[in-house]
């Protein structure tokens, strides 16, 4: 009874410290460091885009310049004579000038430029989400690796324990046969030696998946001592990989690029004002009269077109359009690749589901060969050799279904990974 008590409550501890395999995936994905690039990548943007936007904000700037020119504009001498003659003293301007000012623009229409600089931006945020995204999605496979590797260690771990018992019977039954002189001891020895040899086996095991355990517990960021065999999946369908989703993002971006350099050959208005304090100013009769420093200013309207925008037009739409054509023959080269990858998965389950059908007939007839070398032994008529045989024939055919399982719910989620459905 207190053994049974016992039982229950480690299998509830087994449980409750159970993880399945998605999450022990959704795991990994939040432990894993790169995710918190997500977020910086989505802060990097909103600042990029922010920074574009304020292209509409009015553009202030402060000059400050001393000069000194060699020739200024100046009365021809006739009229400085003239002048003088009136009694008018026209000392003309002073090469060395001064100025102190603020100029302000603002933009009234940029051509679409800044909306497509702001597209360009987000989209080139949203490629770097998507290749961040398939870097994280290979953390899966990674994952049903050591996964799998657990599951599969378990099982050798139980058959080994199985095994352990099968001999430890034998070696019981052996122990009252040579107590009373119906085996020799030697025969004991060799199955008390088989018994501890597979019990090293079981140290080995158990070591490895202590091993195993810690690593995909540290990677998922949690604490594990268990995991639970997945059911079979149909994986079938069409294609989700975050790797398609990657070149849509890059074609996007092609388009918001080309649209950029449409909206640079339009032309480009904009308002300005011109303040400065100084010598001279733009009264320049009245500066030749006096060197005083005065207030000047101008408001106005300014119209540009960069006409250079032609010279590189047809090579930058170029450019815009191979990248167009890279990233579709990347997405050729992908599916290609994959659908080959999908062949040899699906091929590869179809073979371990026969070789299944075909395992629990053979694990039966193993099973009765072992009954009836059990049966010989009890009466004398068989080898402890041979019956150390058929245990082990019998427990390899258990090993090998158990190996054969295992490797087909692999590939089953190999062929989920491989097409994210």
């Amino acid at each position: 009874m207190k053994r049974l008590i016992f039982t229950i409550i480690a299998f509830i501890t087994l449980s409750a410290a159970a993880q399945t395999l998605d999450e022990c995936q959704q795991a990994a994905e939040r432990n894993y460091p790169l995710i918190a690039q997500h977020d910086l990548i989505a802060r990097t943007t909103d600042l990029t885009v922010a920074n574009i936007q304020k292209g509409w904000l009015p553009q202030l700037s402060a000059t400050a310049q001393a000069t000194y020119q060699s020739a200024v504009a100046a009365w021809p001498d006739e009229m400085t004579g003239m002048l003088q003659q009136m009694g008018i003293e026209m000392k003309g301007l002073s090469k060395d000038q001064y100025r102190v000012g603020l100029d302000l623009q603002q933009t009234v229409f940029d051509g679409g430029a800044i909306s497509a600089q702001k597209q360009v931006a987000r989209e080139q945020g949203a490629v770097q989400q998507a290749q961040l995204d398939v870097d994280l999605y290979r953390v899966r496979q990674r994952v049903n690796e050591m996964y799998f590797g657990l599951l599969l260690l378990d099982d050798q771990i139980r058959l080994n324990n199985d095994l352990q018992e099968q001999l430890a019977a034998s070696e019981k039954k052996l122990t009252s046969m040579v107590k009373h002189g119906t085996a020799a001891e030697c025969d004991l020895n060799n199955v008390t030696a088989e018994r501890l040899n597979v019990a090293q086996q079981m140290t080995t095991l158990e070591s490895q998946r202590r091993v195993l355990m810690a690593m995909l517990g540290t990677f998922c960021g949690i604490e594990m001592d268990h995991v639970v065999k997945p059911a079979a999946v149909d994986a079938t369908g069409g294609n989700n990989r975050p790797e398609l989703r990657l070149i849509d993002s890059q074609l996007r971006l092609a388009d918001a690029q080309d649209r950029a350099l449409k909206s640079a050959l339009l032309p480009r208005l904009g308002v300005f004002a011109q303040g400065f304090y100084g010598y001279p100013g733009y009264n320049m009769f009245k500066d030749m009269m006096r060197h005083n420093w005065s207030w000047n200013g101008m408001v106005g309207a300014r119209l540009t077109w960069n006409i250079g925008a032609l010279y590189t037009h047809h090579n930058d739409k170029a450019k815009v359009q191979l990248q167009r054509e890279t990233a579709e023959n990347q997405r050729e080269v992908f599916l290609f690749n994959n659908r080959l990858e999908q062949m040899q998965q699906n091929e590869a389950i179809d073979r371990y589901r026969k070789l299944m059908a075909q395992d629990e007939e053979i694990i039966a007839l193993r099973q009765q060969v072992r009954k009836a070398a059990e049966s010989k032994l009890s009466h004398g008529i068989i080898d402890v050799i041979d019956l150390v045989r058929d245990i082990y024939s019998e427990n390899a055919a258990r090993v090998q279904q158990s190996i054969h399982e295992i490797e087909m719910l692999k590939q089953m989620y190999d062929l989920k990974y491989t097409t994210n459905n």
